[in-house]
């Protein structure tokens, strides 16, 4: 596992990378562009990618507990499996993503993103 845990990429071009199991812990990514990027099995706990693009970014299995995602675009990406516990959600475009197995309902979010939420990934 690559560890970049700690560091800044603020502002960073960072489009279909692979950080995919990288630990990530406390890593800030405010404003970055990670479209299509790979951080599926990360560590990303307590990391910040708040304004950042994510949008088609695959976090399968991604721990995300106490990350902060706020007004991040994050439409079509894959949550799938990942915790979220304590991440905040709040202002995030991410309606259209994949929630599966992800248990969004732990996380810090806006009303209306819980209420699609609850809809299309009721809480198994």
């Amino acid at each position: 596992m690559k560890d970049l845990s700690y560091t800044s990429h603020v502002g960073k071009n960072l489009r279909d990378a692979d950080l995919s199991g990288c630990d990530l812990r406390r890593a800030i990514f405010d404003g970055a562009d990670l479209e299509g990027a790979d951080l599926s099995g990360c560590d990303l706990r307590k990391a910040s990618f708040k304004r950042a693009n994510l949008m088609k970014a695959a976090f399968d299995g991604a721990d995300m507990r106490g990350a902060s995602f706020i007004k991040a675009k994050m439409n079509l990406s894959n949550f799938q499996g990942c915790r979220l516990d304590g991440a905040d959600l709040r202002g995030i475009r991410g309606r259209y993503a994949i929630w599966r197995n992800a248990n969004w309902w732990d996380a810090i979010m806006n009303d209306d993103l819980r209420e699609v939420l609850t809809k299309k990934w009721p809480r198994e």
